[in-house]
């Protein structure tokens, strides 16, 4: 393990979960209000929608349930982000947690880290992700810029030091060419220098297999723990797995592996009897 950038703090994962290797398994929410694609369902129906895939995953032992508004593309910038979405997320969580009895966080996209905070507080979640919590880079949104100095001084501002920052380098879905000058170790070690609590290294896409070597180089850099943040399944998950730390994997448990279905309950056995193997 390399040294330290900051003083050393306990390891997230061993906190909130109870599992090594934990599985974090994604609750994809249908297009919320606001979105362009929102169809006029109910929260009520969006809730309930989301208890279902939640149940689902519980019941075949994932570890851990991430809460997120993939429904809404194109996403906002962070600062457009509205109320109306971090307080669906806070909702949602929040039922989720209850119902399931299961640590739960949350992705508010695009970079809504603050709308994420403010969401956990109000649900009890254990968790954020931020793609780009330092440096900056091109999204699909265009220029994102880090965000960790000043959630982190929301987080303080609301007491919820509980709350952990679970960060994305080289994040999927852009162009890292403006920060290509420096290597992905040192950016790997910006982001724990801003205080995250665990590393995210993915494919370029939603549903992309992360590199094994990407995972190696990320472990290599950094004294944080490492997920695996995209395109894990049943097949790879040895390989990887023996690296990482733990995964978040939503469209492969799906059906047809794609994010707008149903979970497919036999796709998270599969996945989960190989992960079980490995602890």
């Amino acid at each position: 393990m390399p040294s330290p950038l900051l003083p050393m703090k306990p390891d997230a994962l061993k906190e909130i979960f109870k599992n090594t290797k934990p599985i974090i398994a994604m609750i994809h929410l249908p297009p919320l209000p606001g979105a362009p694609r929102y169809s006029g369902m109910s929260v009520e129906d969006i809730i309930e929608y989301g208890l279902r895939d939640a149940e689902v995953l519980k019941s075949n032992d994932v570890d851990g349930l991430q809460v997120e508004n993939i429904g809404d593309y194109p996403y906002l910038k962070p600062d457009d982000i509205g109320h109306e979405t971090s307080s669906i997320l806070a909702v949602m969580a929040r039922e989720v947690r209850k119902s399931t009895g299961l640590p739960v966080g949350i992705c508010c996209l695009a970079n809504g880290v603050i709308p994420a905070i403010a969401a956990c507080v109000a649900s009890g979640g254990k968790w954020v992700r931020a793609a780009e919590w330092a440096n900056a880079y091109i999204a699909d949104e265009g220029f994102v810029e880090a965000i960790a100095h000043r959630a982190l001084r929301y987080r303080a501002n609301l007491r919820a030091y509980d709350v952990r920052v679970f960060a994305d380098v080289n994040v999927k879905h852009g162009s890292h060419f403006i920060i290509s000058d420096r290597p992905f170790e040192e950016q790997v070690a910006d982001a724990e220098f801003f205080d995250a609590d665990a590393i995210i290294v993915s494919g370029t896409r939603t549903g992309a297999e992360t590199p094994l070597e990407k995972v190696v180089r990320a472990k290599q850099a950094t004294s944080l723990p490492v997920l695996v943040g995209s395109g894990l399944n049943a097949d790879n998950a040895e390989n990887l797995l023996k690296v990482a730390d733990g995964a978040i994997v939503g469209s492969y448990l799906r059906r047809d592996g794609k994010f707008w279905n149903p979970v497919e309950p036999e796709r998270v056995k599969k996945l989960m009897s190989v992960v079980k193997k490995l602890r």
